[in-house]
């Protein structure tokens, strides 16, 4: 299909790579947490947003860069487990009515879940090694075939966010009543951020 060499294969691993614990679900929770389905929603446009950039580059020959200089992704893979690791030291510490480590404002959660794309070795990983996997040589057909990987993987990543955002807030609005449950998930997805940091930077 459109030099795809399994498509379903492809939709399937797709599924399974967003359906994977990590710093990008961790954002679409924590943005809805705070900003509710607006909040959410821009964090699911981010992570698309991030998703798109990390294919386009491994179209235009970046998983051939990093290859030849393994340093560069090491470089990536450090700052990356920084930023999480900054990221949830500033929610651990966070005191009672400090502002939110993630701005309410959709913009903010926009940015804020495409840079932890970005910088998610998971996500560069899948897609400059994973993801070339499924292209046809045979038959494939340039533009046309990235294209379609393209929209099938920002179709799918965001019928899964909107899945995700509808049950977080269902849940944050049956635990607002309890502002310390609130608190103590924050402690904990800062804590889980922290980890994911140290994972990363030690990950070969």
């Amino acid at each position: 299909m459109f030099g795809i060499a399994d498509y379903g294969a492809f939709v399937a691993a797709i599924v399974l790579f967003l359906a994977i614990p990590g710093p990008g679900n961790l954002a679409l929770i924590t943005s809805t947490g705070k900003g509710g389905v607006r909040g959410g929603l821009a964090a699911t446009l981010g992570v698309i947003a991030g998703d798109q950039v990390l294919m386009w580059a491994a179209v235009a020959g970046v998983a051939a860069l990093l290859a030849t200089y393994p340093a560069a992704f090491h470089a990536v893979q450090w700052l990356g487990a920084l930023y999480l690791a900054w990221l949830g030291f500033k929610m651990v510490t966070a005191k009672p009515g400090a502002r939110p480590i993630l701005n309410i404002q959709p913009r903010h959660y926009f940015r804020q879940a495409g840079l932890i794309t970005l910088l998610n070795p998971k996500a560069i990983v899948f897609y400059m090694a994973f993801f070339p996997l499924f292209v046809d040589p045979a038959r494939h057909q340039g533009l046309i075939t990235f294209g379609v990987m393209a929209a099938t993987i920002a179709a799918l990543t965001f019928a899964y966010g909107l899945i995700v955002v509808l049950l977080t807030h269902h849940l944050a609005e049956r635990m607002r009543a309890n502002p310390r449950i609130g608190r103590a998930l924050e402690k904990l997805a800062g804590v889980c951020l922290i980890g994911f940091g140290v994972k990363l930077a030690i990950a070969r």
